[in-house]
This record gives C-alpha cells, structure tokens and sequence, in this order.
C-alpha cells in the first residue's frame, strides 16, 4: 500500500486518509474518491490529499477484515458487516467462549496490521455480546498476509460452546435462626442467564443425614449446594453427605478469591457445586466460573480450578464479613 500527499489528479479510486472540509459538507476518511469528490476538492481549492492506494496483490481493509472474520467465526458465533477496517464476532446466545490460544497469537504475529482481541478464554456471554473484534488498522494490506493469517487460525479456534445442562436442584442447609433461603435469588438468576431452570429448591437442617438425603433424592442435571455455615474442610457436612449420598469430591477449595471455599464433586455423571457463601450475592466469584463452564459440558477438573488463579483476584463485594485488604471496602467469601 502507499500512503502520502498527492495531487488531486492522482487521487480518483484512492482512499481518503483523513476528513477534508469541502462547501458541501465532509469527505470522511476511508472515502474511495469519486470524480464528484475530486470536483469537490477541487472547488474548495484543495489541491492535494492525502491517501492510500492498494499495490497490486494488497487487499483492502474491510474485504481483509472480512476474509479472517469468516475463518475465525466457529459454532455460536455469528459476524457483523464489516466496516472501517473492523468486523465484530458476537454470540447467538448464551454460554461459554472456547478458545485456541496458541492459534489466536499466532494470527496476530502475522503482520502488525491484522489485528484480533477477544474477550478472555471461557467467558460467559450473553446473547449479542461480542467475543472478538478483527481490526485491520492500515486500509489495506497485502492479500498474502491475510490468507497466512486465516491459516494460522484455523479452524474452530474460536466458538461458542452453548448450554446442554437443562435444570437444577438447589439444596439451602439452615440452622436455627439463620438466613433461610438467601442467596436463592442470585443462584436463580445465575442459572437463567445460562438458560437453566431452577427446577427444584430444598431447604434442610445444616446436617449431614438430612443433606446426603436430599442429595440422593434430586433429579436434575445439575445439583447445587449452599450451606449456611461456610464448608471449612473436604471433611465438614456438605462434602461428608455427598459421599454418604453415594457421590464424590473431586475438588475442595480453589484459588478464586471471592469464592475459595467451594468444592466440586459428582453424583454418578451429574455435577454437584457446593457453593462458596459469596455465590449470595449476584456479584462475580469464583462459582461463577466453574458454574458456566459444567453448564456449557465443558469439563472441569481438579487441574483446571488450580489453573483458575492467575487472573482470580477478583473484586471485592459489600458483603465480605473478613475483608482481603483491611481498611477497605468488604467483600464476599
């Protein structure tokens, strides 16, 4: 591509590179000139501008913006038109972005013009919500470029993996005098932003016989546990009924501050969450993060929470009783 001044007799079919004033108005930047715009330019008595021309075998901005848009757009995902050099990759509808890192940088090592943010790997998305934007910054760049980028690419190195759970049992322990069902309004509006159906909610003394009961007896794809005293250990009541309903603890604790006191198990192929007590509060925790991802049937392990910490100090919430940074604003567990 070149780029520079040139006089208004080279400048038809070129690409305006910045807005000039003209009587009638503005030619804004990005405008391929036509001989009504030279004429324009003309009156106003400009007598060059500055442009870009496409070299043979350059591609322009928005055809390129195109071009690597459609080879990164995988299940979920839908594009926008492109426009000014950029084309917005958004979700159909909720779930999880999955994500070829490797794959992703390697299409932004190609040439410093083609470019690709996305949002971070495994974030929930609502419907509309965009999950990558593709910029090509100069208004062109050589075609060969863009093809070497769509082959590091790929494809799927970025979907959308939707919901395939379709309901839940919350189970709330409570002891005397305690909260009662708090905390259900958040877990209800968590799991229908995933398009899950809290199908069942079973409040029972803050023991292990009654609990491991209840657990036995749900019947939906998902079950969630809150707890009204915090689990303190993989052997406290929570955990201790799961594995006397018949299930296991696959996880206790995770490096996700609010949410380190959550454990992770299952019940025959069914997830089972015991949820830290921040999960109260509609705020961002670490439950989050597990939750949306089981959802979606993208597994999690023992290793993938460990893998949750770099990133995992998230934001303080009001209603943390034991703040991280004293003096501070409070938190959530």
């Amino acid at each position: 591509m070149r780029f520079g001044p040139v006089p208004l007799s080279d400048a038809l079919g070129a690409t305006l590179a910045h807005s000039v004033a003209v009587p009638a108005g503005r030619l804004r930047k990005g405008r391929v000139l036509e001989p009504q715009d030279i004429d324009a330019l003309s009156k106003a008595g400009i007598k060059e501008v500055i442009v870009a021309r496409l070299d043979s075998g350059d591609i322009d901005e928005n055809a390129g913006a195109d071009r690597l848009a459609q080879m990164l757009c995988g299940s979920g995902l839908r594009m926008s038109q492109p426009f000014t050099g950029r084309v917005n990759l958004l979700a159909d509808g909720p779930g999880v972005v999955v994500m070829d890192h490797a794959a992703l940088e390697a299409v932004n090592a190609v040439h410093p013009m083609i470019t690709l943010a996305t949002v971070p790997p495994y974030q929930q998305m609502g419907e509309n919500g965009m999950v990558a934007t593709i910029k090509i910054i100069s208004y062109a760049v050589p075609a060969e470029a863009v093809e070497t980028a769509c082959a590091a690419a790929g494809e799927g190195a970025l979907r959308l993996a939707a919901p395939v759970l379709r309901d839940a049992t919350l189970i709330i322990t409570d002891v005397p005098g305690g909260a009662g069902e708090k905390g259900r309004a958040a877990v209800e509006g968590r799991l229908k932003a995933l398009n899950v159906a809290l199908k069942n909610v079973m409040m029972v003394p803050h023991r292990t016989a009654p609990l491991a009961e209840a657990i036995a007896a749900a019947q939906t794809d998902l079950i969630l546990i809150l707890t009204a005293s915090a689990t303190s250990d993989i052997n406290d009541i929570a955990p201790s009924a799961l594995r006397q309903a018949g299930g296991e603890v696959t996880r206790f604790g995770m490096p996700v501050d609010p949410g380190n006191l959550l454990f992770l198990g299952r019940l025959g192929a069914r997830a089972v969450i015991g949820l830290p007590g921040c999960a109260r509060s509609p705020a961002l925790n670490g439950a989050d993060w597990v939750l949306s991802r089981l959802v979606c049937g993208i597994p999690v392990t023992s290793a993938d929470i460990a893998g949750m910490g770099v990133g995992g100090l998230l934001k303080e919430i009001p209603t943390r009783p034991q703040p991280r940074n004293p003096g501070k604003s409070a938190g959530g567990g």
